[in-house]
């Protein structure tokens, strides 16, 4: 039984990295050093670590509950997606979208499980790293600082989304976690945890080098990158910029893109296929893996979420809202979004799809971003309403960026499962990372050229959905050589010298750029503006979607997520809960 765990979880790993010396390393079943006091050993225990950053299927719970794509945590409660499928499906998820948060929800338990299971993986890495290293059978020093520098990037990442799921949770650093004591891990969660993360991602950046030869890797930009997130995370307390952390992310974001590594895709697209997977533009990104032998190590946390139509055939998941769609608005005149009104007119029936105003222009990117009927969807077919499970439910859009193309569609196990990668951070983030630090600290202009980068690319036409004309069966059709829209983005000619307006520019196009990617839920957490922003949404999304009648996002308790019960009841040391609830809940 134990070999057969072995080579189960091997099958499960072996997506971490491409190189051979990667893929060789002895991955374990559970958390155990027994046995492995070596490098070669440990090494293989580090693979493990890398495991815990896809998070499917950790200890038994079903993966789409704590995946790394955010799409239930970070998508479903923004103004970009719905749960999507039927009213019964999944009835955890309706209550996130609804902001009906208790701490009895499964889908937060098992995320908080999954979190700290990804902790306890890496401190497993570096106490086994300490104990090896006092022994005669020591490694290198630079091996052992190579490998602690990757396991403590894991952590930081781990922790950072404990961060950003609940106000308070806990750190566990390698000083108090121990393999044999069950007790080690029950400290108290007296506060954020941003400094402690912070320190990770100083550690690794200080030691990880500027490329690795494996995929799936960190670099010390990608420890920077992450660094620079954490702090941003941290520059809008209470919605006013706190100028501190964000002139610090700013030279971290600058030494990155001055590094020479990194370069924007020709296309927007070729971020989101199996082909472009590991591209140029890429800083960190989450390896992916499915073959004839295993597709466990594929993208299985999002596996719910594809179209009902053959050939995923299941299960309609993560649709896209109408504020969503509107949002791609553009002038016609100018390229330019419709920042203020974009809602003031619906330019496709929010019941079925239908077009109702052919030469409205929109930004290029939404047909990348979302299905909408009548477009080529990702190349597999024209949508049509066969792609929603329940149209009366939630509407007639369905998100696509997750989605892998034909090509590599199917090649073992549930289709529904690819190799398509999750870019945790690309280049084009980085820039808007910069742009939003500027208009806060530095030059509006500096931060307008940095838009109108994204906006260039977005105008390549080479990246244009081409308009598809259906064929004889469901899944035949021809492009022509127009486009698939009238896709119009322009711009920003004008010198910005409104910061208010520099700042509503910026934060749009990070919504243009990283739609339905799981990120905007936290993007407006850390903006401070989720108040404003989501009540303003359920007001016009429930029009359409008669089951938002009842949403209601409270502030501040819905900013973040409550503490699972089940952690606090697991707390209990000389008879009192070590983890104490958020006092909003």
């Amino acid at each position: 039984m134990k070999n057969s765990y072995y080579i189960l979880l091997f099958a499960i790993l072996v997506s971490v990295g491409c190189a051979d010396e990667f893929l060789d390393k002895a991955p374990q079943a559970k958390i155990s050093t027994t046995g492995l006091a070596s490098e070669e050993g440990i090494a293989g225990i580090l693979v493990g670590a890398y495991k815990s950053l896809n998070n499917a299927g950790l200890d038994g719970q079903a993966p789409w509950e704590n995946d790394i794509h955010n799409w239930v945590f970070g998508g479903i409660p923004s103004d970009n997606a719905v749960k999507g499928t039927d009213a019964g499906d999944q009835p955890e998820q309706s209550f996130i979208e609804a902001y009906d948060l208790n701490s009895f929800n499964n889908h937060i338990k098992n995320k908080w499980r999954g979190v700290y299971k990804g902790v306890a993986r890496a401190n497993d890495v570096i106490t086994a790293i300490q104990a090896l290293q006092e022994g005669d059978n020591a490694m290198s020093q630079a091996a052992a600082d190579q490998m602690t520098a990757e396991a403590r990037f894991i952590r930081g990442v781990m922790h950072l989304e404990a961060q950003k799921m609940w106000r308070n949770p806990v750190y566990i650093g390698d000083d108090i976690y121990n393999l044999n004591d069950v007790n080690s891990t029950k400290v108290p969660n007296t506060g954020p945890i941003w400094d402690k993360i912070e320190a990770d991602f100083e550690a690794a950046a200080s030691v990880l080098p500027a490329t690795q030869a494996d995929k799936g890797r960190p670099t010390k930009w990608a420890a920077k990158a992450f660094l620079a997130k954490t702090m941003l995370s941290q520059g809008w307390p209470g919605g006013s910029a706190n100028a501190g952390k964000l002139n610090s992310a700013k030279s971290l974001l600058l030494e990155i893109v001055n590094s020479g590594q990194f370069k924007l895709m020709d296309k927007f697209e070729d971020n989101f296929y199996v082909a472009t997977n590991n591209n140029e533009e890429s800083v960190f990104e989450v390896q992916m893996e499915v073959s004839s032998a295993s597709w466990d190590a594929g993208n299985a946390g999002i596996g719910l979420a594809h179209p009902y139509i053959s050939p995923w055939g299941c299960c309609g998941f993560y649709q896209a809202t109408q504020d969503l769609i509107n949002s791609f608005r553009t002038d016609p005149a100018t390229g330019l979004p419709l920042l203020d009104n974009y809602n003031k007119d619906n330019v496709t029936d929010p019941l079925n799809g239908a077009v109702i105003d052919p030469n409205q222009s929109f930004d290029a990117r939404i047909d990348h971003s979302v299905g909408r009927p009548g477009i080529l969807y990702k190349r597999f077919h024209i949508m049509q309403n066969d792609y929603i499970r329940d149209i009366t439910y939630a509407g007639p859009y369905f998100m696509q960026k997750h989605v892998a193309e034909p090509e590599a569609f199917g090649v073992a196990g549930w289709g529904n499962i690819s190799s398509n990668n999750y870019r945790l951070i690309r280049l084009s983030m980085v820039y808007l990372w910069l742009a939003e630090i500027e208009v806060e600290t530095g030059s509006l202009e500096k931060a307008r050229e940095y838009v109108n980068m994204l906006r260039t690319r977005a105008q390549n036409p080479a990246g244009f959905v081409p308009e598809a004309i259906q064929g004889a069966s469901r899944a035949e059709y021809t492009t022509t050589a127009n486009p698939a829209a009238n896709y119009n983005t322009g711009l920003y000619t004008a010198a910005w010298t409104d910061k208010n307006v520099a700042r509503k520019a910026v934060r749009h196009e990070s919504r243009m750029e990283t739609a339905g990617e799981g990120h905007r839920f936290f993007d407006l957490q850390r903006w401070g503006v989720q108040n404003e922003v989501l009540t303003k949404y359920v007001n016009f999304e429930k029009q359409y979607r008669i089951y938002l009648n009842n949403a209601n996002f409270e502030f501040p308790k819905n900013e973040y997520y409550p503490i699972p019960q089940e952690a606090i009841d697991n707390s209990q040391l000389d008879g009192s809960a070590t983890l104490t609830q958020d006092s909003n809940y």
